[in-house]
């Protein structure tokens, strides 16, 4: 290794970062994932100081004394709690280079929502900034993902990906490097934690925390019928005895639960492909849909989807992780990051 390149991989830090509603993962250049924690802040109220970030904050989440809360600074895809974030992101940035000086301050690629305002465009830059970036670029998160799910983006072609995540869905077309169409909505993976919450308290009178409700969606929940029938028992307190109480649900239970939600997400496939230019529709034909997102793991939801548009339907190979290794990925051509950038 050369002096000058030995110099750059001491000072030069360049990231990718999925700043998600749910979970903020971190690509360091040359290095890979390096960070992977949910979107989760513990304050302490009477000194302001930060008890926990990421997975540590998620195992306190509901168990905290009065004084400490457990905040989760993104929303819908975007951010709530400006001053929280960017403490999440300047915690996450240390830890992504082991918590090392460095001179010159990282370049920055951080995927959002399609469906997000240019003011809210402008807080995400400007957190990234005060977290000591140099420079920001903001990339649409579908083309994150269509580029780590190598995908043809830059050919002629129709390429339709949806992207579930913890606070939206995002379905986009995408091709000549750019989007064509998208449709947008704030419904995704927490919608459905919510869901089971809901169903369970009004038919069973039992309260759930959020951890349950995504644990059960992990392990039962599904779209479409599943090949074998699956039960599981779930903890909470009775609302009407105030005491806690075990019982067991079944998948076809959990699948009722998130029906609604399920089918806000098929309604913004089908309008996507509604308004799919012809030749591009008949290149989706031919391609089929991609999709991508923590929420592309519910059981049987490509299967749904397969069923209710009559078109392929492919998960990409690790849908937690495309966005942010296809934002990685932009990092080795700094002229395609530059033309897809936002800002």
């Amino acid at each position: 290794m050369s002096f000058l390149s030995w110099i750059k991989e001491k000072i030069f830090y360049d990231l990718a970062i999925d700043l998600g509603t749910a979970n903020t993962l971190v690509f360091l250049k040359g290095k890979g994932i390096i960070v992977q924690e949910p979107s989760i802040v513990v304050i302490n109220n009477k000194t302001g100081k930060v008890e926990a970030v990421g997975k540590r904050a998620k195992e306190m989440l509901g168990k905290t004394p009065v004084n400490v809360v457990s905040i989760k600074p993104m929303r819908d895809g975007v951010i709530a709690d400006f001053e929280i974030t960017e403490k999440m992101i300047d915690y996450f940035i240390k830890e992504a280079i082991n918590n090392r000086s460095f001179i010159f301050r990282p370049r920055i690629v951080i995927g959002i929502p399609t469906g997000i305002t240019q003011v809210e465009r402008r807080a995400v830059k400007d957190v990234a900034m005060r977290a000591k970036a140099s420079e920001v670029f903001l990339i649409e998160q579908p083309v994150a993902a269509a580029v780590g799910a190598e995908l043809p983006i830059s050919e002629p072609t129709g390429n339709m990906i949806v992207d579930i995540g913890g606070g939206t869905t995002d379905v986009a077309v995408i091709s000549l490097d750019g989007i064509v169409l998208n449709h947008s909505i704030r419904i995704a993976g927490n919608e459905m934690d919510e869901a089971i919450i809901q169903y369970i308290k009004k038919k069973y009178n039992l309260l759930l925390g959020e951890k349950s409700a995504e644990y059960i969606k992990m392990q039962i929940g599904s779209a479409y019928p599943l090949d074998e029938p699956m039960t599981i028992g779930i903890k909470g307190k009775d609302l009407r005895e105030g005491i806690p109480k075990t019982i067991v649900v079944d998948d076809q239970e959990i699948r009722e639960a998130l029906e609604d939600v399920v089918s806000v997400i098929l309604n913004a496939i089908k309008i996507a492909l509604e308004r799919t230019p012809p030749e591009l529709s008949a290149d989706i034909i031919d391609r089929g849909i991609v999709i991508t997102g923590g929420g592309s793991l519910l059981k049987n939801l490509d299967k749904r989807i397969r069923v209710e548009t009559q078109l392929p339907v492919f998960i990409t190979e690790d849908p937690l992780t495309s966005v942010v290794i296809g934002a990685g990925k932009m990092l080795e051509d700094i002229d395609l990051l530059r033309k897809l950038s936002l800002i």
